[in-house]
C-alpha cells in the first residue's frame, strides 16, 4: 500500500510495548532492504508476502535477514508467468520458511502437496489466516473490512458473486486435520506444523513453546481423531498445566 518506513515501524513498536515480533512486507518498494535489515538487527522476523517482487528483490529480503513467507500461494494474482514469479522465487529459496493456509480453499490439495514438499517439514508452518467469523454457522455477513462476504455450509468465506476469498474460517486444529488428507502427511507430522515448527519463530524468552518435556510450559490440548476426519475432536485443554473449563474458554 504503501514503502515501508523504519520511523512509522518504530512507532509501532513502542506502542506496542515491544510486543512485535514479525511484520509482512513486499519487498518491491525501494529501501526495503535497509527496513529488513533494520527489523532484523531489532530482533524481529521480516515475512515476505502480498507481494508482486521479482526474484531479485526477494533475493534481497533474505539476504538482509528475511525468514518466512506469509501464506505463500494466497494473496498472490489471479495469474502469473510460468516462470520466472514470486511463489517459485521463495519455494526455491532456502532462507526462506513458507506459512500455509491448509483449509481446503486456499490452496488445492495437490497445491499444498507440491509447496509442502519443495520447502520440506523444517522450512513449513501452518496458519489458520482465521478471520472473526470462524465457528459463525453458514449464511451473509457484513464485516467492518471487506463488506458483505458468504461463509458457505463446507467452511469457504468468500465474496458474494466473485471467486476471491475473504479469509478463512477454519481453525489451526481443524487444519491440522485436513493437512494429512490434502498433502498425504500423518498426524505426527501435521501436528508438528503447527506447533514445534513455528515455536521456532517466538521470542528468545519463550524456548520451551510448541514441545513436549519435563519443565516445559504445559499448553497441551488432547482430541480426538480418525484418518478421514475433517476436524479434531478436542477433548481437553491445559494452559500452564490447568484445565480451561468449557465456560472459561468461551469466556476468554
Amino acid at each position: 500500500m504503501r514503502p515501508p518506513s523504519i520511523a512509522e515501524y518504530r512507532r509501532w513498536q513502542r506502542a506496542a510495548g515491544g510486543l512485535i515480533g514479525i511484520v509482512t512486507l513486499s519487498p518491491h518498494h525501494p529501501g526495503s532492504r535497509e527496513y529488513v535489515a533494520a527489523l532484523h538487527a531489532d530482533g524481529v522476523h521480516a515475512a515476505v508476502g502480498h507481494t508482486h517482487a521479482t526474484g531479485a528483490e526477494i533475493d534481497a529480503a533474505a539476504g538482509a535477514g528475511a525468514v518466512l513467507s506469509t501464506h505463500l500461494g494466497n494473496g498472490a494474482h489471479g495469474e502469473l508467468p510460468r516462470h520466472p514469479n514470486y511463489i517459485w522465487s521463495q519455494l526455491a529459496d532456502d532462507r526462506l520458511t513458507a506459512t500455509f493456509i491448509a483449509d481446503g480453499h486456499h490452496l488445492p490439495g495437490e497445491v499444498l502437496r507440491s509447496m509442502l514438499r519443495a520447502k520440506g517439514p523444517g522450512r513449513s508452518v501452518l496458519v489458520s489466516d482465521a478471520v472473526a467469523l470462524a465457528g459463525m454457522p453458514p449464511g451473509s455477513y457484513e464485516t467492518p473490512v471487506g463488506g458483505t462476504v458468504e461463509l458457505s455450509a463446507d467452511g469457504r468465506l468468500s465474496r458474494p458473486g466473485t471467486p476471491f476469498l475473504a479469509g478463512a474460517a477454519c481453525s489451526l486444529a481443524d487444519a491440522v486435520a485436513r493437512v494429512t488428507g490434502l498433502a498425504g502427511i500423518g498426524l505426527a507430522d501435521a501436528v508438528t506444523l503447527a506447533t514445534a515448527s513455528p515455536a521456532r519463530f517466538l521470542p528468545p524468552g519463550c524456548p520451551d513453546r510448541g514441545v513436549l518435556r519435563a519443565g516445559a510450559a504445559a499448553d497441551v490440548i488432547t482430541f480426538r481423531w480418525r484418518p478421514g476426519d475433517p476436524t479434531l475432536d478436542v477433548r481437553t485443554v491445559l494452559a500452564g498445566g490447568r484445565p480451561v473449563t468449557t465456560e472459561a474458554r468461551h469466556a476468554g
